[in-house]
């Protein structure tokens, strides 16, 4: 991991009852290439990378100048210094997240968030990889995952490969069991108020080649 922060796994863990070693690990190498080989069957791209650091550079490539960019709540975007980057304005990005964050008024805020689904470029993470290629995630509301199925032009994913499971059940036992836990004692200490698991999204096939873009990192990150 390139950046833990007091909100990673690593430091909350301690305090909650988690099977860790079942639902954060690295798998080996032959595991890790048959997953891949699956989820490219399924018409998304994988771009395998060794770090953290990797992953934001090739982020960088993938998305052009001047684009529209938004993501979702991500604490593997955290922990590889995308978020940082992101504020830092060091880019010539239209920042959604920034505009929806800069409107004060509830009503408009949710307007222009739920517009941000349309977006260029759509970030997130991911809550588990399954080995026959799904990949899964989950949100409390949806702003997170409502870009994933149809409406962002380019879908953009960054995990580790600690997310890899064996099958489809094991994906969602991970994110109840385990995403769901951290990111709720998260949510918790940063804002005082639970999480709950409230939409499923499960990418089995994408049609339009090159929409989406899966970049694998070969570390433990995220939840």
């Amino acid at each position: 991991m390139d950046t833990a922060t007091k909100y990673s796994a690593v430091n909350l863990l301690p305090e909650l009852k988690i099977d860790a070693a079942k639902y954060n690990r690295i798998p080996s190498e032959e595991e890790i290439l048959s997953c891949v080989k699956a989820i490219q069957a399924r018409g998304i791209d994988v771009i395998r990378v060794d770090n953290g650091i990797q992953a934001l550079d090739t982020i960088k490539t993938i998305m052009p100048p001047h684009a529209e960019v938004m993501n979702g709540s991500s604490t593997t975007l955290i922990e590889i210094g995308y978020q940082e980057f992101l504020e830092n304005g060091i880019h010539t990005w239209r920042d959604m997240h920034k505009i929806v964050t800069s409107e004060n008024d509830p009503i408009k805020r949710y307007e222009i968030r739920r517009k941000t689904v349309i977006v260029d470029y759509f970030l997130s993470g991911v809550n588990a990889i399954v080995m026959s290629g799904e990949l899964v995630s989950c949100d409390a509301t949806g702003s997170r995952v409502g870009a994933w199925p149809y409406a962002a032009k380019h879908l953009v994913l960054v995990s580790g490969v600690n997310k890899i499971v064996p099958t489809l059940q094991d994906a969602l036992n991970r994110i109840i069991e385990y995403a769901y836990r951290l990111e709720d004692a998260r949510a918790r200490k940063a804002s005082g108020v639970p999480s709950q698991i409230g939409k499923f999204v499960i990418i089995a096939k994408e049609s339009l080649p090159g929409r989406i873009s899966l970049i694998l990192i070969n570390d433990i990150l995220g939840y």
